[in-house]
C-alpha cells in the first residue's frame, strides 16, 4: 500500500475537522471523531498535529484562504456598485453551497473569541479586508470616500452573514435563493443612496 504524504493527510484532517465541527460543534470535535471522519487512526492525527489546537489553526488558515480566493474572483473592472453586488452574491452562494463549512466557520470564530480573542477577529478581518481591497480597486478614479468603502464592506459582510444565519436556521434552499435577490436589492438601495452625492 502506498504511503500517503503528510501534506495530503493534513488536508484530509482539515476537511474532516470541518465536517465534525459542523455536526458536533467545537466541544464535540474530539480527535477520535476527526480521525474517524478522515478514515485514519488517532495516532496518525497526532503524528501530523501536536495538538487539536494546531489542527484548528490550520482549519482557520484554510477558512481564511477559501474566503480570500472566493472574493478575489470578483471583477473590480465592472465598477464599484457591480463589484459590491458580486462580492455579496459570491459569499451568499458560497454559504448556500457549503453549509457545513459555514457552520464550522461560525463555530470556530466564536470558539476563538472565547479562547484566544484576536484569532477569531483575525479570520473575520481578513475576509472584510479582502472585500475592502476589491472595492478600493473598483472605486479607483471615482472619488469614492474611504469611509464609504469601509461602510460598504461592512454592509456586505452583515447582509451575507444575516443571510447565512437565516438559511442555516431554516434550511430552505428554495426560499434562500429568493432571499438572495431581496438581500441584493437592500445593498443596491443602500449604495444608490450612499453614492448619489458622489455621482
Amino acid at each position: 500500500m502506498a504511503r500517503i504524504p503528510v501534506a495530503q493527510r493534513r488536508r484530509e484532517f482539515i476537511d474532516a475537522a470541518v465536517e465534525v465541527i459542523a455536526t458536533h460543534g467545537i466541544d464535540g470535535a474530539t480527535t477520535r471523531r476527526i480521525a474517524e471522519q478522515a478514515q485514519a487512526n488517532v495516532a496518525m492525527l497526532h503524528y501530523c498535529y501536536d495538538s487539536k489546537e494546531d489542527l484548528f489553526a490550520d482549519v482557520f488558515e484554510y477558512v481564511a484562504t477559501t474566503y480570500r480566493e472566493l472574493l478575489t474572483k470578483c471583477d473590480p473592472a465592472s465598477g464599484f456598485q457591480e463589484t459590491a453586488r458580486q462580492l455579496l452574491r459570491a459569499v451568499m452562494e458560497f454559504y448556500l453551497e457549503s453549509p457545513n463549512l459555514t457552520v464550522a466557520t461560525l463555530e470556530l470564530v466564536n470558539w476563538a473569541r472565547r479562547q484566544h480573542g484576536d484569532r477569531g477577529i483575525g479570520v473575520y478581518d481578513q475576509a472584510v479586508e479582502t472585500s475592502r481591497a476589491m472595492l478600493r480597486e473598483a472605486g479607483a478614479g471615482h472619488r469614492i470616500p474611504k469611509r464609504t468603502i469601509d461602510e460598504a464592506a461592512y454592509v456586505i459582510a452583515t447582509l451575507a452573514d444575516g443571510f447565512a444565519v437565516n438559511y442555516l436556521t431554516y434550511g430552505d434552499r428554495a426560499a434562500a435563493k429568493r432571499q438572495m435577490t431581496v438581500t441584493e436589492s437592500v445593498l443596491t438601495s443602500w449604495l444608490a443612496a450612499k453614492l448619489e452625492p458622489v455621482s
